[in-house]
């Protein structure tokens, strides 16, 4: 996986949802066992599903719940080996058994949104890949870098 590839598909787009959902395609298409990737959006006191590749995803999950609401509330990143061992684990796909869910801050310390990776396998994010997606996940914003 390289990350300079991902930066020159997005290129100068600036447009947040655009880049979101060409980041989630371009993860799909080149991480192997995974079933679901994509972001949730920030939008009041509710995590709104965003652009993402899989199968049909919840739409709305509350602060401090599941995984994602869990990463929400701690403004940290969760690595989850086992789904069915976190306690209130929101089952959207019940193929998953792993997950990594990495929040994205705004230029305020605020979270915007979520990168949420799911896998089929137990124990599928290595620390490498992890480092890999919190890269991904930082190119939501255009930086003019590009």
């Amino acid at each position: 996986m390289d990350i300079k590839l991902l930066d020159a598909i997005l290129g100068d787009e600036d447009d947040i949802i655009s880049r979101m959902a060409n980041i989630s395609a371009f993860l799909y298409e080149h991480i192997s066992d995974i079933n679901w990737v994509g972001f949730y959006i920030v939008r009041g006191d509710v995590l709104k599903v965003g652009p993402f590749q899989g199968k049909v995803a919840c739409s709305n999950i509350p602060k401090g719940k599941g995984v994602c609401g869990t990463a929400w509330e701690r403004l940290e990143t969760i690595v989850v080996p086992d789904t069915h061992q976190f306690e209130g684990h929101i089952a959207c796909d019940a193929a998953s058994r792993s997950e990594v869910v990495i929040p994205i801050l705004d230029e305020n310390g605020e979270m915007f949104a979520e990168l949420d990776v799911d896998s089929p396998l137990l124990d599928r994010f290595s620390e490498k890949e992890v480092e890999f997606l919190t890269q991904a996940s930082k190119l939501v914003f255009y930086k003019g870098e590009n």
